[in-house]
């Protein structure tokens, strides 16, 4: 005899639903928009969220190049890589990956705040970021969402 009147439900791939959410990165702040979006991304805002299923919506951010940064991290702000040879470390600041690459900096600041495991890597993919407001996605039908309104 089951004497539970409810059930805790899981989702797993076949039930999970997922939608395509445009967000505008215009006057944004970086860090608060990037924590955002990696919320819509694994799904935390969505009642049948489950911690080890890809439950997220895919995201489209447009517009990467007009994010805000606070105080002196246009030229303090350093992001860091490593060739692999010996004294092979290398900088640039967020000035240099802005002239070369603004959708970079919203993805590189995004991934760190996803899991860094195989869920993280699959999660990295629903995200599509975009230099100006034109952007590939206009056939899945986007809809607009608000940042300013999501905690």
């Amino acid at each position: 005899m089951d004497t539970l009147s409810y059930k805790t439900i899981s989702a797993n791939k076949a039930t999970v639903n997922k939608q395509w959410l445009l967000v505008d990165a215009e006057g944004e702040t970086l860090g608060r928009m990037a924590s955002k979006v990696a919320k819509l991304l694994r799904g935390k805002h969505k009642p049948n969220y489950t911690p080890h299923v890809d439950c997220g919506d895919n995201v489209i951010v447009i517009n990467a190049e007009k994010i805000q940064l606070s105080g002196n991290k246009w030229q303090d702000k350093k992001y860091l890589r490593y060739t692999g040879y010996p004294g092979g470390q290398r900088s640039q600041s967020v000035m240099e990956l802005m002239d070369k690459n603004p959708a970079r900096i919203v993805e590189k600041s995004v991934k760190g705040m996803l899991p860094k495991n195989k869920l993280g890597a699959e999660l990295f993919r629903n995200l599509r970021v975009y230099k100006g407001s034109e952007h590939d996605q206009e056939a899945q039908k986007p809809t607009v969402f608000n940042l300013k309104e999501f905690k």
